[in-house]
């Protein structure tokens, strides 16, 4: 599987997210639901150039929405804890 295809996008608008990031140099990210931590791991050394320490990974489950008159689930998505060593920070250019 292809770096761009298993990660889908950074999670960077969550309090969560941001304490982990200040506190214990971990990122957020949204990942394919077939990525493993290996393939993982391997898609955010190349994208970001950094050496990953550890990654976690988790199944989200999706949520009861309005669509219309009637209720329908959101899928099911996996969000991926990338711990990277210290010293190196992943830019993921929020902010100005």
């Amino acid at each position: 599987m292809l770096p761009e295809h298993v990660i889908k996008r950074p999670l960077i608008l969550t309090e969560k997210g941001n304490a982990l990031r200040e506190t214990q140099n971990k990122y957020l990210f949204e990942v394919a639901r077939g990525a493993n931590k290996i393939e993982i791991k391997n898609a955010v050394e190349t994208l970001f150039n950094v050496a990953v320490v550890d990654v976690q990974t988790m199944i989200v489950r999706g949520r009861m929405r309005r669509m219309g008159r009637g209720h329908a689930k959101t899928q099911n998505w996996k969000k991926a804890i990338v711990q990277v060593r210290e010293g190196e920070t992943i830019d993921l250019g929020e902010g100005t």
